[in-house]
Order: C-alpha cells, then structure tokens, then sequence
C-alpha cells in the first residue's frame, strides 16, 4: 500500500496528466478500505447520467468558434463607436469587450491571446502608459467568467448540483460591480486630451451595428430562451452552437469549411480534458463522502472557527491560493467536492458559494507569483513577469474589494435569483 502511495506521487510530481493521479487516488482509496474497485468504474459512469452536462462540450464548441474567427475585430470595433466617446474611452471599450469575450470563451488566456495584440498597441497609440496597458488587460482577461453562458458557472452547478439559470442570474450583479468599479478607475487613469474627441455621426454607428449584427443576439439567445422559459441550459447551449457555427461560416465566411474539422477537435479535446477530470473526481469524492470526510473536517474547523464570516475569510484566502496554483477547472473539480458540505454547515448559500468561489478563482489568475494570466500575458507581450506583478498591482487591489463586498453581501449575489428564478 505504501508503494502504491509513492507510486501515485511521483506521478503528480512528474507532471502526469491530472485524472490519472486522481484517479489513482480513488482506486488506492478503496482498496485500502476493502471496497471492490468497481465503484469508481461506477462512479465515473454516473456522470453520463448529467443532463447539465451536456451544456459543456457546446458552449466550448460556440467559444472555440468565436476565438477563431473575426468576432473580436467586430466587437472591438462596435464597443469603441459607442463607448469610445466616453473618458478612458478605449480603455473602457477593453474592459467590456473582454468580459464579453471571456463569458463566451470561459477561458482567459483565450482572450489574452485573441484580443491582446489589437488592444496593447491601441491603447499605447491612445497615450496611455504601458504599465496600465499592460496590468489592464492582463487582469481584465478572466474579467467574465461570472457573465452567463460560463463555462466555469456551468461546470460549478454540475459539481454542486446546483440549478445552472439560479448560477447565472447570481453572476450578473457581481459581475457588472466588478466591471463598474475598474472602468470607474480606467476614467480616473485616462490620459488629459487638449481636444476633444470628435462626435460618432448616426451613420458610423449605423456602419458598426451592421457589421456585428449577427452577432449581437448571442446574449438574448442564452438568457432570453432559459429565463423565458423556452429553453433549459442544454437547449440554449445546442442553439448558441447552431447559430454560431451558420453564423461565422456561412454568413461571415471567417472560418472555411476545411478548417472546421480542426475546431471541433480542438474543443473536444478541451471538454475531453475536463470530463476525465470530472468523471476520476466524482469517484475520489464518493470515497471522501462514504468515509464521511466533510463532515469530519467541518466538526475539527468548527472547533477553531464559530464564525461564519471567519470562515469565510480562511475560505477566500484558501481559493485565492487554489486560484494561482491551479487552472480554473481543475480548481472547481478538485475543491468544490470538498468544501461543499463545510460551507452548508455554515449555512452558506450554495448559489452565493459558487460566485465566491468563482470570484476568488478569476482574481487568481491574475495573483503574483504564479498567477496563469501573469505568465500568459508575459508570453503574448513579451514583457518580463516581474513588470507584470507591478501593471497588476492597482487592478488586483479594486479585485479585491469587490471579492471583499461579494462575500459579506450575499444580496449582491442573490437578489436577481429571489427576484426572478
């Protein structure tokens, strides 16, 4: 049995693909309890039963489409005729078109990558100093993963078996506080302009809609359909696809039939990664809840922690930590499992949970010393990191007041969920 351990951590050490050391975990877990290893073949096949699931592997399909294609050249164009008017114009017009890009993509470095070399050199061009250039986009690269459809929301409700739509409408405020109080930043940062900015006529705005006309339904066709009562999340996931695919294939002609076959390989190898993840993952927590581990880890933290909202504090400190380490979908695998049923002894609400726990993941990616999008933007930029941890400093401190008021105002996240779910 010892072997086996040493065996499965020279594994993690080596770097082997996360599944397998997890699930190495749960076989050597219930053979040492005398229980017949079949249980995790069990455990992993439960998770076909999901029916939320099937939401993943479309969204990401619609995502993957959307980065490849010229939907960012689009976006970009259209925010900058409506918002470019607006002090911190452009920099304003980066936050948005990232938070929008990256709720639709679920993932940052996607956004760092496909919209990072249009907006650094604007940005610098518009005489903003390269140090907010550079900490701007870098943190406002995970900016929308609390905007519906996310991926990482999606994946949070699966885990935690919570209602997807209650996830969504939970994310909306936060997110849009989140957004307001950096682009409240962005315009105290804008550079003092001798001249005022020409006025945007009728016809240029006119020329914008037309040219992301097609595209500008994408929201309304998500929220809309589920909280219209047209749709459920899998519905809305399989149409979003459809529409995105006729979309930018057909209509914009971005994406050529031939290199289709590529896209779909490329998402589903994305999906594959985190349903192998997921599938070893239930089979480890089935193990951890049979063996009544929660509990036993919430009775031992109960007698240090009466508290709630201390309890909450050590949980943001933990996630900020898990967020740097970790990306964002092994994160939610490997934690949610766990602390699930401490945050319920609690009485935490498991919605308010979800966009605690997604907050803190998002302001980890940007988090020194081992931040992912630190690393990512010093890769696309190719700046040093270390100039990185300084660009992100200011941003990471409005992050952090926001995760502060999310956590201790849960109405912030449950409002829209009493009001309308």
């Amino acid at each position: 049995m010892i072997f086996f351990k040493l065996f499965t951590l020279i594994l993690a050490v080596l770097g082997s693909p996360l599944f397998i050391v997890i699930a190495a975990i749960a076989l050597i877990s219930f053979y040492s309890v005398d229980i017949d290893l079949s249980v995790v073949i069990i455990e992993m096949s439960r998770l076909s039963d999901t029916p939320l699931l099937l939401a993943l592997p479309l969204f990401i399909f619609a995502g993957t489409i959307l980065s490849e294609s010229g939907t960012p050249k689009r976006l970009l164009k259209l925010s900058q005729v409506l918002l470019g008017w607006l002090p911190g114009g452009l920099a304003v017009v980066s936050l948005v078109v990232c938070a929008i890009f990256t709720a639709f993509t679920g993932a940052s470095g996607v956004t760092i990558f496909a919209l990072g070399g249009l907006l650094l050199p604007a940005l610098l061009k518009d005489n903003y100093s390269e140090k907010f250039s550079l900490g701007l986009i870098t943190s406002s690269g995970s900016l929308g993963l609390l905007f519906p459809p996310s991926l990482p929301l999606i994946l949070y409700g699966v885990i935690a078996e919570v209602r997807i739509d209650h996830l969504f409408l939970a994310g909306i405020l936060p997110g849009l506080f989140m957004l307001f109080l950096l682009v409240a930043y962005s315009m105290y940062k804008s550079p003092k302009r001798e001249n005022k900015r020409e006025k945007v006529s009728g016809k240029t705005i006119f020329s914008g809609l037309k040219e992301a006309a097609w595209e500008l339904p994408l929201p309304f066709i998500v929220l809309g359909g589920i909280y219209g009562g047209f749709l459920v999340a899998g519905e809305a996931a399989a149409i979003t696809a459809l529409y995105v695919l006729i979309v930018e294939v057909f209509i914009y002609r971005d994406i050529k039939l031939k290199h289709l076959p590529r896209i779909v390989v490329q998402s589903m190898m994305l999906f594959g990664g985190i349903l192998v993840i997921l599938a070893a993952s239930m089979a480890a927590t089935n193990f951890l809840v049979d063996q009544e581990v929660p509990m036993r880890l919430f009775e031992f933290i109960r007698q240090y922690i009466s508290s709630k909202y201390t309890f909450l504090l050590l949980l943001n400190i933990f996630l900020l930590i898990v967020g740097s380490m970790l990306d964002i979908f092994s994160a939610l695998v490997l934690v949610v499992p766990l602390i699930v049923p401490i945050a319920r002894g609690y009485d935490v609400n498991l919605v308010h949970l979800g966009i605690i726990f997604l907050t803190n993941l998002q302001i980890g990616y940007c988090t020194p010393p081992v931040g992912l999008n630190l690393f990512l933007a010093s890769y696309r930029f190719e700046k040093p990191v270390v100039q990185l941890y300084g660009a992100t400093m200011p941003f990471l401190g409005l992050l952090m007041i926001t995760l502060i008021i999310i956590t201790y105002f849960p109405l912030l996240s449950l409002f829209l969920v009493r009001l309308l779910g």
